[in-house]
């Protein structure tokens, strides 16, 4: 019946170094959730913020307007909120306030009830050595898999 969704953001794990994971659902409307279902959606750009009530939005994620909606249609760039236990968004707001961490969404999927549901991570922003540092360690792993295939 419905194609699996698995929208990710394959910048992320590069650039942030993940600490901890959540699956928080999304606030959407109609037009948003079939756009995301035709896998019109992209979460590369986008990251998490608390507003003044303490609740969570992911900013900067963008989902296509729906090509059959009218003018009932959403904007393509709008904040939404996540929703999270009340335990974890404390958690989240002090980690983020104290230690200077950020929330970055990591992937964009449909769950066997049919909600959309957005995987963040709490990470830290990598310096350019460590970066350095994981494309080396790709380079030579992709190396030693070549040898491996040859023998």
């Amino acid at each position: 019946m419905q194609k699996n969704i698995n929208i990710q953001n394959k910048k992320a794990r590069f650039q942030y170094e993940i600490l901890d994971k959540y699956t928080a659902g999304i606030v959407l409307s109609g037009t948003e959730i079939k756009s995301i279902r035709s896998s019109q959606a992209s979460i590369a750009e986008a990251f998490c913020e608390f507003n003044e009530q303490g609740e969570l939005f992911v900013i900067n994620m963008t989902i296509q307007e729906y090509v059959y909606g009218n003018y009932y249609n959403h904007a393509p760039k709008a904040e939404r909120k996540l929703l999270l236990n009340r335990k974890e968004l404390k958690k989240l707001l002090k980690e983020v306030q104290n230690k200077g961490l950020t929330i970055i969404p990591l992937r964009l999927f449909i769950n066997e009830k049919g909600f959309a549901k957005l995987d963040i991570a709490l990470a830290k922003g990598k310096k350019l050595y460590d970066k350095r540092e994981t494309m080396k360690d790709r380079d030579n792993k992709r190396d030693l898999d070549r040898i491996k295939k040859n023998f």
